[in-house]
């Protein structure tokens, strides 16, 4: 399904990779956070799924996690970064040609760990929200309208929470919060009460040391599920939306060693959702492709580089179909796979 990989550098330990188009030219575009750098670097889409060398950004120390979305309503996407080191956030806007302004920074709580950028009060507005592993909480930072935020409001999640989606999982039209704990080898579910306030989290069994989370419909109900990524226990964890925000028992499937990050999305053009993951472990990413009714066929398995911790999916050469860029932490690379 995918060509043999292209690899290009980035900044040291690489651990987070999002594709998002930052220069408003049609094309997607990549954004890796080089832990060890303490930078994030954006590289540019040239055309037909080539880029540029990275451009570097300063942000906090460690950064562990990126998120892109616009957060001042200028039509231009804008960057967030979780710095474990540091225990804040930055957020980085975008000048308009694809390069950014420094970081302002925010600040979380102990070992800010992941983030994720979604309106939760329906002010049309991007809030961020932030999984702080060392608290045992998420922090919820309400944007004031125009990029700037403010003070985090925190609520209670299990313990070492280090993935955190959004999403409206019970279709009331506002967005909650899905957080996946690494060492209560569960997953949160913090519904939203209509007004960017979140009620107490429910708790879901899922594998053990869960590092990642995804959230989609996988079974073509027209209701938001859940995807885990369980590093511990070597699978993924599929919890299916009953239709009103809570969720059936996980139904697992087998991966390769040390699954870090996972994504959904449409890979074989089917209509139906398939689970992409990063098998850390084993140096591969692994597609599972979905059936249409929340069931998923063995995974195939495609070499990347050392150490992939991140994963992200988009059509980067606008051939309409989907490809994969993997963040590859012990090789300092970042690899391509085209869609064949």
């Amino acid at each position: 399904m995918f060509y043999n990989q292209t690899i290009y550098s980035v900044g040291s330990f690489p651990i987070s990779v999002v594709v998002a188009d930052v220069n408003n030219d049609n094309k997607f575009d990549i954004v890796v956070a080089n832990r060890e750098s303490n930078n994030i670097g954006v590289l540019l889409n040239s055309g037909n799924g080539i880029f540029s060398s990275q451009i570097t950004y300063q942000v906090g120390q460690s950064p562990y996690f990126v998120a892109v979305a616009d957060m001042n309503r200028d039509n231009k996407v804008d960057i967030a970064v979780a710095n474990y080191g540091a225990t804040t956030i930055s957020v980085l806007l975008n000048r308009g040609n694809g390069t950014f302004l420094s970081q302002v920074t925010y600040t979380a709580s102990r070992y800010t760990y992941a983030v994720a950028v979604a309106d939760v009060n329906n002010d049309n507005a991007s809030d961020i929200v932030v999984a702080n592993a060392g608290a045992r909480n998420v922090g919820v930072l309400v944007n004031k309208g125009n990029g700037t935020f403010f003070n985090q409001i925190t609520y209670t999640v299990g313990n070492t929470p280090v993935s955190v989606q959004m999403g409206d999982v019970n279709n009331d039209n506002t967005a909650d919060i899905i957080v996946a704990n690494y060492a209560s080898n569960t997953a949160s579910v913090l519904l939203n009460n209509d007004n960017g306030i979140f009620l107490p989290h429910s708790t879901y069994s899922v594998g053990t040391k869960p590092q990642s989370l995804a959230i989609g419909d996988v079974n073509n109900d027209n209701n938001i599920d859940i995807v885990v990524a369980n590093s511990g226990s070597d699978s993924v964890s599929v919890l299916l939306n009953r239709g009103n925000g809570t969720f059936l028992s996980q139904i697992t499937y087998p991966t390769s060693s040390t699954p870090y990050s996972v994504v959904i999305s449409d890979m074989n053009g089917d209509n139906n959702q398939d689970i992409i993951v990063a098998n850390s472990g084993s140096n591969t990413i692994g597609v599972l492709l979905g059936t249409g009714n929340g069931i998923f066929l063995s995974q195939l398995t495609y070499s990347v580089g050392t150490g992939p911790l991140s994963v992200a999916v988009g059509d980067v050469n606008n051939d309409n179909k989907i490809d994969i860029v993997a963040a590859n932490y012990h090789g300092n690379t970042i690899s391509i796979l085209l869609h064949c």
